[in-house]
């Protein structure tokens, strides 16, 4: 039986440990580090994290996120009926695209939670189909 947590934590998370120096750093780092945890993500956290890196040459920043997405262990893969269903998410509750697309990967991997850099008052903290907590709690 898996008593790990399953977590998905999106681009924001990654960016704020990333660059170490920022409020929600030591807390995005302390999600990152836990043992307790598994981690599922997305190509589309992909898509928010490393575009800008590669282009630039920003060969630690490109490490660090390789590294973080080597570490995942619960991999979404979209399907048209996912598109459909984040769809369906983003307009019940008010969501932004890619917020709409890390609920409903989160929620098809099993995460025990989503975790953001969001505050509390932000529409992706509205869905029901995971748990979302946010690094400000």
């Amino acid at each position: 039986m898996n008593t790990k947590k399953i977590t998905f934590v999106d681009a924001g998370v990654l960016i704020a440990a990333f660059r170490g120096n920022e409020p929600d750093s030591t807390a995005a780092f302390r999600i990152l580090g836990g043992v307790e945890r598994e981690f599922a993500s997305s190509i589309f956290v992909k898509l928010e994290v490393l575009p800008k890196p590669v282009f630039y040459e920003e060969k630690g920043e490109i490490e660090f996120y390789e590294t973080f997405f080597e570490s995942v262990d619960h991999w979404c893969v979209f399907t048209d009926e996912l598109l459909q269903e984040a769809l369906e998410e983003a307009k019940k509750s008010g969501l932004a695209a890619l917020d709409a697309l890390h609920i409903v990967a989160a929620a098809h991997c099993g995460a025990d939670q989503l975790v953001t850099v969001e505050k509390k008052r932000k529409p992706i903290h509205r869905t029901d189909l995971c748990k979302v907590v946010s690094l400000h709690e």
